[in-house]
């Protein structure tokens, strides 16, 4: 399990705990499936930091949180991860899983550049967000300021 998972999202007694700091964190309409959650693909096994499914967009929402700046990388393993629930989890009827890639700082121009020609709707900043979001789906999420001031309010002194 990644450390900064685990400081920012600790482990839930119950499923409404969960619930109750996913409805704080990213608002009503999402249900918490998972932390670590767990995808395996051919003789791999890979963890998905946070996995929500949103009620009213019909989709899941893959959230991966990582310490530092942003990384090329990060774009590459998000894509894989919306792609992997996609073809494992999602229903038919379900929109498209959307990607959300947190991160203690970052840089615009390496984010634009690494998700450059990537279909899979994935923010990893605010500018992100609202450039790579369909405007109906950015005006249901939560804006990452949002997002960072519930996180850093969980996450105490580092």
């Amino acid at each position: 399990m990644g450390q900064e998972t685990a400081e920012i999202w600790p482990a839930q007694s119950n499923s409404q705990a969960g619930q109750s700091k996913s409805d704080r964190l990213l608002g009503q309409g999402f249900a918490f499936v998972g932390r670590q959650h767990h995808v395996a693909v051919g003789d791999q096994d890979f963890y998905i930091d946070l996995l929500f499914y949103h009620l009213r967009l019909r989709c899941f929402m893959v959230i991966e949180l990582k310490r530092g700046a942003f990384k090329p990388e990060y774009a590459g393993k998000m894509n894989f991860y919306c792609s992997v629930v996609d073809d494992v989890l999602k229903h038919a009827t379900d929109a498209p899983t959307i990607g959300l890639i947190l991160c203690q700082t970052q840089n615009a121009v390496i984010a634009e550049y690494a998700l450059r020609g990537v279909d899979t709707p994935i923010g990893v900043s605010t500018f992100e967000l609202t450039r790579a979001l369909p405007t109906r789906l950015a005006s249901s999420l939560p804006s990452i300021e949002q997002i960072e001031q519930e996180l850093g309010g969980e996450q105490g002194s580092e």
